[in-house]
């Protein structure tokens, strides 16, 4: 399986258009759930989310990769600074750990015909390569490890094991089944 991944930038809005669907991912989420505060997540569920991420893109902001086999968009990975995810400030499980300026990897979606092959752990190193490259020393990220298998739309956030192959190693758990789990190294330099 060979993979490319690109920023979504106002160019590739089409791809996640594609990819996301008439559900746009998944019950409508487009990808805002850490974004906005519930009562509003909910009151844009579909369209309102939708034009939500459509306005962050067209500001300039990345909010996350797009995995590509050839031309078809196939996995998206949200990846954004922490701050930009107001919601996990709030979370009592998700809560900040410490003070350092982190990088969150939020959110996997992956198309039905490319799951459990691999695609969630690439979309990791390549949203761990975006951050990098922007500056980031430490990514965490958020995943589930359930006692009993899920069906994926419970597993939005990743799975443990596919952070652990890319990298990341458990920083804390504040719930039996929610690590938070972290990537450090050094900034690349300009």
């Amino acid at each position: 399986m060979r993979l490319s991944f690109h920023p979504l930038t106002p160019d590739r809005w089409g791809d996640v258009e594609i990819l996301f669907g008439e559900r746009g991912a998944c019950a409508g989420c487009w990808c805002m759930y850490w974004r906005l505060d519930a009562k509003e997540y909910a009151a844009g569920k579909g369209a309102g989310n939708k034009s939500a991420l459509r306005r962050i893109v067209e500001r300039g902001e990345v909010p996350g990769i797009l995995a590509y086999a050839g031309d078809e968009p196939v996995g998206w990975c949200a990846v954004a600074p922490r701050n930009a995810l107001p919601r996990l400030a709030r979370s009592r499980i998700l809560a900040p750990l410490d003070d350092l300026p982190v990088w969150s990897v939020s959110c996997l979606f992956v198309a039905r015909p490319w799951r459990r092959r691999g695609v969630s752990r690439a979309l990791i190193e390549a949203a761990v390569a975006h951050a990098r490259a922007r500056g980031a020393k430490v990514v965490e990220g958020y995943p589930v490890e359930p006692a009993t298998p899920q069906a994926d739309a419970f597993v939005w956030t990743g799975l443990a094991s596919a952070f652990e192959r890319a990298g990341f190693r458990e920083a804390a758990r504040r719930s039996p089944t929610r690590p938070i789990m972290r990537r450090r190294f050094r900034p690349l330099r300009p």
